[in-house]
C-alpha cells in the first residue's frame, strides 16, 4: 500500500495537534451521516425534546433511518449540524488526540515503556481536557442533528444563530448542558479509543506480525473502534439524551438515565449501537490512517525545509 514512509526525527507536539484536528475533520465529513443516524436512534423515544424528529416517524435499524431521513427531510438532513461538528473536531480532536502522547510521556516521567495505568490516565486526562474546551459546539452539533425539518421542532436558522439561540433563551450555562456526561463519556472514549489503538499496534509490532504502516493503523483503528462502541453506548446515549433535553425535563444527567431504565428498560442505554460501531468504527479507520500518514507528511516537509542546500 502506497503512504509516507516514517522518518527518523519523533513527530512534535504541534505536528501531532494540527494533524490530529485536521485527520478527525476529514473522518467527520465522511462518516457524519451515520453519526446523524445515531443521534436520531438513540432519542427515539423520548416523551418530548426541544428538538425532535417527526412524531410519526419511527427510525428502524441504520439504512431504515437514514433512508426515512431523506425521504422526509431530503439527503441535505444527513448533514445537520456538519459545521458545529467540524468546529468540535477541530478543538476536541486536537486536544485529546494530539495531546495524547505528550500527556503519556509527562505521566511516565519520559519513559519509553508506558504502562496501562499510565495510558489510562493520560487518556482520560486529554478526553476531559477536550470536553472543557469544545462542549458547546458538541451541544449545538447534536440539537442541529436531533431537529427534523418536517417536526415543527424549534429551528435554528444558522450554527452561529443555534449558539445565539440557546444562550439567549438558556443562559450561557445552555452552551455547557450535559458537561458531566460528556466529561465521563470522553474520558471513557479516549480511553477505550486511544489506549486500545495503542496497546493493538504495540502488539503487532512486538509479534512482528505487521510494520508500522496503513495495514497495521488500520487493523488497530478497527478493533479499537469496535471496543469504544461496546464501553461507552451507555454514556454516550444518556449524554445524547441530556443534551437534547427540554429545560427542566432531567434534573441531572443521573435522573436522565433512571428515567431512561425505567421508561425504556435497559436496551435503552444500547439505541442506535449499530449506527455508533459503523461511524465508530469508519470513523477511527479514516481518522487513524489520516493521522498517522498527516504526521509523517508533516514532519518530512519540515524536514526537507530545514534541511541545508
Amino acid at each position: 500500500m502506497v503512504g509516507f514512509k516514517a522518518t527518523d526525527i519523533p513527530p512534535t507536539a504541534t505536528v501531532k495537534f494540527l494533524g490530529a484536528g485536521t485527520a478527525a475533520c476529514i473522518a467527520d465529513l465522511i462518516t457524519f451521516p451515520l453519526d446523524t443516524a445515531k443521534v436520531r436512534l438513540q432519542i427515539q423515544g423520548e416523551s418530548q425534546g426541544p428538538v425532535r424528529a417527526t412524531a410519526g416517524a419511527q427510525y428502524r435499524g441504520v439504512l431504515g433511518t437514514i433512508l426515512t431521513m431523506v425521504r422526509t427531510e431530503g439527503p441535505r438532513s444527513l448533514y445537520n449540524g456538519l459545521v458545529a461538528g467540524l468546529q468540535r473536531q477541530m478543538s476536541f480532536a486536537s486536544v485529546r488526540i494530539g495531546l495524547y502522547d505528550s500527556v503519556k510521556q509527562f505521566y511516565t516521567k519520559g519513559s519509553e515503556h508506558a504502562s496501562i495505568g499510565s495510558r489510562l490516565l493520560a487518556g482520560s486526562t486529554t478526553g476531559a481536557l477536550a470536553v472543557a474546551v469544545a462542549q458547546p459546539t458538541d451541544v449545538v452539533k447534536v440539537r442541529f442533528q436531533a431537529q427534523a425539518r418536517a417536526g415543527g421542532g424549534r429551528r435554528y436558522q444558522s450554527t452561529i444563530d443555534a449558539y445565539k439561540t440557546i444562550a439567549r433563551e438558556e443562559g450561557f450555562g445552555g452552551l455547557w448542558k450535559g458537561t458531566s456526561p460528556n466529561v465521563a463519556r470522553n474520558a471513557i472514549v479516549n480511553c477505550a479509543e486511544l489506549v486500545t489503538y495503542d496497546l493493538i499496534k504495540d502488539a503487532l509490532l512486538k509479534a512482528n506480525l505487521m510494520t508500522d504502516d496503513l495495514p497495521c493503523h488500520f487493523t488497530s483503528a478497527f478493533g479499537a473502534g469496535f471496543c469504544t462502541t461496546v464501553i461507552a453506548s451507555p454514556v454516550d446515549v444518556v449524554k445524547t439524551r441530556y443534551m437534547n433535553s427540554a429545560l427542566g425535563q432531567y434534573s441531572s444527567a443521573g435522573h436522565c438515565a433512571l428515567t431512561m431504565l425505567q421508561k425504556e428498560g435497559p436496551r435503552a442505554f444500547y439505541k442506535g449501537f449499530m449506527p455508533s460501531f459503523l461511524r465508530l468504527g469508519s470513523w477511527n479507520v479514516v481518522m487513524f490512517v489520516t493521522y498517522e500518514q498527516l504526521k509523517r507528511a508533516l514532519m518530512a516537509a519540515c524536514t526537507s525545509r530545514e534541511a541545508p542546500f
